[in-house]
């Protein structure tokens, strides 16, 4: 079963790089995650001045570590994501967690 992680990656400057930067770092990524098999997915990133926010599904943290040795990509935080809420989150009441397999469905029929 896969699970939804945030990684935290600190990289000086990334904020300011080139689109050629950002294109080779999606290709290094894409080939460490061939070589890791369906147990780890790419789900998107987000980049500031100084870091990478990194959502991935996963079977486990080690994958996300091995994934950053392989492609050569700083591993600083790994959080686990328990719950997601968004704005219509204030209209539906209490908040109910996406049961696990559920959600790994949605994201394997999208891919």
């Amino acid at each position: 079963m896969l699970k939804k992680y945030v990684i935290e990656r600190d990289v000086p400057g990334v904020g300011s790089s080139s689109n050629g930067d950002y294109r080779e770092m999606a290709e290094k990524s894409n080939k460490a995650l061939e070589q890791l098999g369906p147990g780890i997915q790419w789900n998107e990133s987000f980049i500031t001045g100084d870091k990478i926010y990194c959502v991935y599904l996963a079977e486990n943290e080690d994958l996300i570590r091995e994934h950053g040795r392989i492609g050569g990509f700083p591993v600083d935080k790994v959080t686990e994501v328990k719950n997601i809420i968004d704005p219509t989150t204030a209209t539906l009441g209490d908040i109910k967690s996406i049961p696990k397999d559920t959600e790994t469905e949605i994201y394997d029929s999208i891919l």
